[in-house]
């Protein structure tokens, strides 16, 4: 890419990484590979992408003189630096191109990761922009899905979903050329703490009321009627509905949970959060019936009342404590 050089030994002012680190990280994430992950672009540009994800999570946090990179500038950098790749610098656009094109082909795996009393999913936000997800990812050469959907999950959520995952409960979907399989994993407890094991990757895990996350019109389906961006959420809602209608919770609704969504681990000093995040703090008004009565799932939030006089007693025995 033009504009970008390196230079030979230190980082220069505008932050470039020094010949020294790009050629270890050649070294480590391309050249001492097996022989068939080299044997395409396709391979070799995954291998790329594991050395961006070390560059920006471990060399530029240890560095902040290092400038932080796109993954094509990152990539242009490596081809330019790395003495098997340099020949085909001058391709290095279709190259990139092409992986791009790659990448929206290879099938995802995940979870949907319910409650106890099936009315709360758990969702993650990616690092960088707002929409929110069920936890999933791209799966590894050769992998199985049941295998990726189990590993991508305890990555993003720090959860470990292999006791609880039975591989002949999931939905799959197809979104242009990617075929997105997502195992039903029901009956997690609500106090579960989730932290991911990846940095920059997840920037919030929360649970979610499944009533509170209805497009907020036919016309527009990637919204939710409370804001949140729902792209890889929504299609999915009708059959997860469907299973939940099909099948016993493994306990009754609480009337005492919170209205709104809970946020269970947020990422310190990250500027890219949404502000439509919903936490404890924001609960609908006391005695504002924020939803008509029915039968659908979070039945029971819908007519949750604030006990007030509960509520002051509490304050005042932790006050005079």
């Amino acid at each position: 890419m033009a504009g970008l050089h390196r230079s030979s030994s230190s980082p220069l002012k505008n932050g470039l990484p020094p010949q020294e680190l790009l050629d270890d990280l050649c070294s480590r994430f391309v050249l001492n590979v097996p022989k068939e992950d080299q044997q395409s672009f396709e391979r070799i540009l995954f291998l790329v992408e594991y050395a961006h994800w070390f560059y920006e999570d471990n060399s530029v946090e240890k560095n902040p003189s290092l400038k932080s990179l796109t993954l094509k500038e990152f990539t242009s950098l490596m081809f330019s630096s790395c003495d098997v790749l340099r020949p085909y610098v001058a391709h290095i656009d279709d190259i990139f191109k092409d992986f791009t094109s790659y990448k929206v082909r290879v099938p995802v795996t995940g979870a949907i990761i319910l409650d106890e009393s099936y009315e709360r999913c758990l969702l993650v936000k990616g690092w960088k922009g707002t929409s929110w997800s069920f936890p999933r990812g791209k799966k590894n050469k050769d992998e199985e899905d049941h295998t990726c959907a189990i590993r991508e999950v305890l990555e993003e959520t720090g959860f470990d979903v292999s006791k609880l995952l039975n591989k002949d409960e999931n939905i799959e979907m197809i979104f242009g050329q990617q075929r997105v399989r997502l195992y039903i994993v029901a009956g997690v407890k609500d106090d579960t703490a989730f932290a991911p094991l990846t940095k920059k990757e997840i920037s919030e895990i929360a649970w979610h009321r499944l009533d509170e996350l209805q497009p907020a019109s036919d016309e527009v389906i990637s919204r939710g009627i409370t804001g949140l961006k729902l792209y890889m959420v929504a299609p999915f809602l009708a059959s997860l509905k469907a299973w939940i209608l099909a099948h016993q919770p493994l306990v009754a609704p609480k009337p005492d949970m919170p209205l709104k969504g809970i946020s269970m681990w947020k990422a310190k000093n990250n500027s890219t959060g949404s502000s439509s995040a919903l936490t404890e703090s924001q609960l609908t008004k006391p005695g504002v019936d924020a939803h008509p009565s029915d039968t659908g799932p979070g039945k029971s939030f819908r007519n949750f009342r604030f006990d007030t006089a509960s509520i002051l007693q509490a304050m005042d025995t932790a006050f005079c404590a």
